[in-house]
């Protein structure tokens, strides 16, 4: 198996088990912030949507006009790493939900045909866990299910029961 069939593959993996979480929170509890909590669903989706284009398909290529589309300089903005949950504002679960669903089919289609002569090159954006694009893109799954983690915190806080 290629090094890049490996990663999409757990990528894949990642994304239908944070999914199974998701799926089981409807959509009016995502910006539900429980007590004592820092965070909330919606927080959690986007900033998963907004890893996954940078460490998918920015760190490897230019960021083309089509991208605004798929994901805006905004939503990059609202959901990045030390962004303010308590302060999303003018977006609905529903649009979070729909980026975190188009980032990945993006991904899903693009990467496929990515040239494995190129996953050792250094990354297009510098990150500081890592340097080549091959990394960037076994980072991903990792980051998306530290995010997953919190999202079955934040399901558990808000009274749902666990999930296996």
């Amino acid at each position: 198996m290629s090094r890049l069939r490996e990663a999409l593959d757990q990528l894949d993996f990642v994304r239908r088990y944070t999914r199974e979480r998701l799926d089981s929170v409807p959509l009016t509890k995502w910006f539900t912030l429980p007590p004592g909590g820092v965070s909330h669903i919606a927080w959690q989706v986007g900033h998963i949507a907004m890893a996954e284009y940078l460490l998918c398909l920015a760190r490897l290529r230019p960021r083309t006009t089509a991208d605004e589309t798929l994901i805006s300089d905004a939503f990059l903005t609202q959901f990045g790493r030390q962004s303010d949950p308590t302060q999303i504002a003018g977006i609905s679960a529903e649009e979070i939900r729909d980026v975190y669903h188009r980032v990945h089919a993006q991904v899903l289609a693009e990467l496929p045909q990515y040239p494995e002569a190129d996953l050792d090159l250094p990354v297009l954006r510098p990150h500081p866990l890592f340097t080549t694009r091959i990394a960037s893109l076994r980072y991903a799954p990792l980051h998306e299910m530290l995010h997953c983690g919190q999202i079955a915190l934040i399901r558990r806080m808000l009274g749902y029961p666990p999930m296996w």
